[in-house]
Formats: structure tokens, sequence, C-alpha cells
């Protein structure tokens, strides 16, 4: 009888905690700040998310369909649409806290614009940053440079493009002459940047120029007229910022000659990549990319003659500091 009971009893109780163990948690739909931070040397480098936004694969030229498909496939990637990351950079030199790149803010969308977030929740203020300096001058990597209203949100810093881009991208002649199809990204370039050139706070800048000390102007045009890449060195340790080299992972390391709609100089900017990943890959230099998947940061390796595969950083702490 007393066990009977004492089986009742917990009967009892099971079912009284049934519906606590079935209570529904709230989704949280969230992600994670955009962040990610690595040393260098003496230099802290801070990966920035602005956000990702899906490109036609169509964009994508010198690709025969059926191994741009196969390409896509075999890397997960989406077709016809392929996300594309955005990605800036915090160099925090001891001396000096420079921004390669701002991002896109809104003008492509909701998904994107995250740059300045992102900074702030790396435990940065839009204030500290001394020095912005810009791969070029499209929209996604300088429309970041102001708030909704066209405010300035880079109160101290002075802004660095190089010479080429800006006398192409900032010419209303250069624009007048340009495909109408081109014209809006003209004006957007002439509009992020017209708040720091009434200010005095823009400025340019020629290929091997060291801009702050450690960071240096490397030539890497094609893209655009004066598409620029970034050596940052500190204590022997290299990495190599290069901006829009390659927009489709899954594709360009495997197939560098394979160009994307945006390039200004198709040919130029085939023969940029290929160099470039070929010195990398011989050097094993680190690498960042404006486009490649969050934090773009990693290396590249040699795949045969032409050809290259993209080795993304592992997820790893700060070493610590003396």
């Amino acid at each position: 009888m007393q066990l009977r009971r004492s089986l009742l009893a917990l009967s009892a109780a099971l079912l009284f905690l049934a519906p606590l163990a079935r209570a529904e948690a709230p989704q949280v739909q969230t992600q994670v700040p955009g962040y990610y931070r690595t040393q260098l040397g003496d230099f802290e480098v801070t990966a920035l998310y602005d956000g990702a936004i899906e490109l036609e694969t169509k964009l994508l030229k010198n690709a025969r369909p059926q191994d741009l498909n196969a390409l896509l496939a075999r890397m997960f990637v989406g077709n016809p649409k392929m996300q594309t990351a955005v990605n800036a950079y915090l160099i925090n030199t001891g001396k000096n806290l420079v921004l390669v790149d701002t991002g896109a803010a809104k003008l492509f969308g909701p998904s994107l614009g995250n740059i300045a977030a992102n900074l702030k929740a790396a435990g940065y203020s839009l204030e500290q940053v001394d020095t912005v300096v810009l791969t070029h001058l499209h929209a996604d990597h300088m429309g970041g440079l102001n708030d909704a209203g066209g405010q300035p949100i880079f109160p101290k810093a002075r802004i660095l493009a190089a010479q080429e881009d800006n006398d192409f991208w900032l010419s209303e002649k250069v624009a007048a002459a340009a495909p109408e199809g081109m014209q809006p990204f003209f004006k957007l370039s002439r509009d992020s940047a017209a708040p720091y050139l009434a200010k005095g706070q823009w400025a340019t800048f020629a290929a091997g120029s060291e801009l702050v000390p450690g960071i240096r102007a490397v030539k890497a045009n094609g893209h655009t007229p004066g598409h620029t890449a970034f050596a940052v060195e500190s204590k022997g340790q290299k990495l190599l910022i290069w901006g829009d080299l390659v927009h489709a992972h899954a594709v360009q390391f495997a197939k560098p000659g394979v160009s994307i709609e945006f390039d200004v100089d198709q040919k130029q900017a085939i023969a940029t990549r290929k160099a470039i990943m070929k010195e990398a890959a011989a050097s094993k230099v680190l690498v960042g990319g404006m486009h490649l998947p969050f934090p773009g940061l990693g290396h590249v390796r040699a795949e045969g003659k032409g050809s290259y595969a993209w080795v993304p950083v592992e997820f790893a702490p700060l070493p610590a500091r003396p």
C-alpha cells in the first residue's frame, strides 16, 4: 500500500512538472555584433561587418555557365543570386585609429549599413577615428561616411582617397561622358565626399605612399582607376587589405580570369587579381577582403597553375599582452 501511495505521489508530481518541461522560449532572432579582432604585431586589427547583399551571378564575366554553376554548387553558394559580404577594417596602431572603408550605409537597402554600430560595439567611438582610407570610391565603400541626413559621422578624421579615383568619380565632366546607367554611381560618390570636401577633411594619395606609419598604399587598379590595396605591417607581421579584388569567392579564386560587371577596366582588373593572388600565395601573407565571407581574413593557397583557394582564419582568442 505504501509503495502504491508513493507511485501515485510521484505520478502526480511528474504531471505537475510536465507543463514546465514543455514551456516554449521565444526565438531571439538577432545575430551577434559583427566584429572580429586580431593582433598584428603591435597593431590591433578589428574586422567590421557592414552586412550582406545578394548579387546576380550573371554579373560575372568570362565564365562558361556550366563552370560557373559547378563552382557555386561546390561551395554551396546561392545561384542565380549569391550572398556577398561587405566588410571594413579598423586598425589601431597605438598612435592612429584608421578605418579602411566605411561600408554602404543604407544606400543599397536595409541589409547593409552596420559599420558605425559595429565599430561602437567593438569598443570604439566614431570621434576616435582620426583617419579613413578608402580602397576606392564606390558607394558601398564610402557611403558610410555620412548619416541618413547626409551629415558626416567622422568629425575628427581626414579622409584619404587615391588621386586617380578622386579625379574619376568626383568629376562631373567624367560623369557626364559616362553611360547613363553609370551616372547615379558618380552622384553617390560625389554626395558622400561633399561634406568632407567642404570642411577641408578630404585629401588624396599616390600609390606607394605611407598614409600613417605602418600602412602603405599598394596600386591595385582595374576595378576602378585608383583601386588601392593597403599593406599593413607591424613587427614583421603583415596584412594585405585588398579591397574589391574578389567579389565571388566561390568562383574567382579557382578562376581569377573571371571578372565582374562593376570592373571599370575588365582586362586590368583580371591582370591585377592574378598578380596579387600569385604573390599572396607565394608569400603566405595574411589577406583581408571587403567582399570575402566575414571576417574576410585568411590566406591564399595555390591549387595548381593559375588557380587558388581561399583559406579563412579560424576563430581564435587574442594573445595575452605583457
